[in-house]
């Protein structure tokens, strides 16, 4: 398979570049989740503190019922835009995985044609039906990856879209309750 030490050394250099750029792409995704973690309890605890304050400071239940009645729809937005970031997050270390894995198979598809063409060279005369029927089986094989790989995004791109719609209508439906409970209290 590799002709020279040499060869071998870069194969298992470029085997090792690829483990470290992989790892190195998910520890970046778990430090920005942690600090998106990290700010969002902070901030939670602070309007929590704020809220417990304002609450307490009502002179009558009515208030402090329409105190906390007035957060709803804030604490949701909040929650949404947390959802979102989190997605956001995870969708974009994904899209970057993905390239890597392309970039890799894209890397064996040509280590494997230039070794299927030295063994056909080097081959016996007759054996050439052999080495077709593996180079057909090597572009069937890189067909389905294509077609997952496309398919993956399709769904990526669907899961996307369902989100974004499902978290708006959270918003639209909280903001609706609220104001309808605003209403109704006067």
């Amino acid at each position: 398979m590799f002709k020279t030490p040499e060869q071998f050394a870069a194969a298992n250099k470029a085997t090792v570049d690829s483990l470290l750029s992989l790892a190195n792409t998910a520890l970046a995704s778990a430090e920005r989740i942690a600090a998106l973690n990290l700010n969002t309890t902070r901030s939670v605890i602070e309007d929590s503190v704020t809220n417990a304050r304002a609450i307490a400071a009502a002179k009558d239940p009515q208030e402090a019922a329409s105190i906390a009645a007035s957060q709803v729809q804030p604490n949701v937005e909040k929650a949404v835009a947390y959802s979102r970031s989190v997605f956001e997050i995870t969708a974009q270390t994904q899209e970057e995985l993905s390239k890597m894995v392309e970039s890799q198979f894209g890397e064996f598809q040509k280590t494997v044609s230039s070794l299927l063409d030295t063994a056909a060279n080097s081959a016996p005369a007759g054996s050439e039906v052999a080495v077709a029927a593996v180079k057909s089986a090597i572009a069937a094989a890189n067909s389905a990856f294509d077609n997952m790989n496309k398919a993956a995004k399709q769904v990526a791109e669907i899961a996307e879209a369902n989100v974004a719609a499902a978290t708006n209508a959270a918003v639209k439906a909280t903001g609706a309750a609220a104001t309808a409970a605003t209403t109704k209290k006067k």
